[in-house]
């Protein structure tokens, strides 16, 4: 009797914790929508991109280790540093197969801890251009500088926002061309519970120097699960350039393994 009571008492307590998770990690995939969260996380992004080239059949990768990491300021606000950098492959350069490191991209996002009385959550600041780019095939040489902000609201299981910046560049190397780039990133997110989510947004950049569009569309699912002790979220989708610069790719797939780092 003792041992089927033990036994009914472990079930109990395993279901118990598995749902206790599945409330967590449904907090979890909402957090991760939203680019300011105060969650750290460190995304694993990986592109592969295909179709471009002046053969329209290059093959390019792009790994972009890309931590968040939000900073108290006081009982009201919050620093949140997001940052992209960038480990890339091209196989269609002039000098052949190109692979190193690109350029960094610094985010600082001012937001308040709490939304708006409408449920608005926002936050503005800086962003930085910093040329770390290994190869002039895989960045522009340039510093750069510029605003960002980023605006979205929550409600329910919907999650509907978007995120600008634009950067200029103001020093660098003599013999490379001017940034001025403008980019916009409309996002939506749908929860379908359980810590599952599917998603979809435009990444679009738009070159003022050489009047060009560049916007992928990504469409992803993502399921937030615990591998022993930590938190992860993976995510799949498909990417589809609906507008490209001559000789860009033209689709990709997308996958990104997020480390999670919730606070206890």
């Amino acid at each position: 009797m003792k041992t089927c009571l033990s036994a009914m008492s472990g079930l109990f307590l395993m279901y118990g914790a598995a749902g206790a998770f599945a409330q967590d990690a449904d907090e979890l995939s909402k957090q991760l929508a939203n680019p300011i969260a105060s969650l750290i996380s460190v995304p694993f992004q990986s592109n592969f991109d295909f179709g471009a080239g002046p053969d329209d059949n290059g093959f390019a990768y792009t790994l972009n280790i890309q931590p968040v990491i939000p900073i108290s300021l006081n009982d009201e606000w919050n620093v949140i540093s997001r940052t992209i950098l960038p480990v890339s492959y091209r196989d269609y350069t002039p000098d052949g197969d190109v692979f190193g490191l690109g350029d960094v991209t610094q985010s600082l996002f001012f937001s308040p801890k709490a939304p708006t009385a409408g449920g608005l959550i926002w936050g503005i600041g800086p962003v930085f251009l910093l040329p770390t780019a290994t190869d002039d095939f895989l960045g522009s040489g340039k510093w750069g500088a510029g605003p960002t902000a980023v605006a979205l609201v929550q409600k329910g299981e919907w999650t509907v926002g978007g995120l600008a910046n634009h950067v200029w560049s103001f020093a660098g190397q003599g013999d490379r061309a001017d940034v001025s780039s403008t980019f916009l990133q409309p996002f939506v997110s749908y929860s379908l519970g359980h810590g599952r989510s599917v998603s979809l947004n435009a990444e679009a950049t738009y070159n003022w120097e050489a009047e060009q569009w560049t916007v992928p569309l990504n469409l992803g699912f993502a399921q937030v699960l615990k591998i022993g002790e930590q938190p992860v979220s993976f995510q799949i989708g498909a990417k589809y350039y609906a507008v490209a610069p001559e000789g860009g790719p033209e689709w990709g797939i997308r996958t990104t393994i997020t480390l999670l780092f919730p606070k206890k």
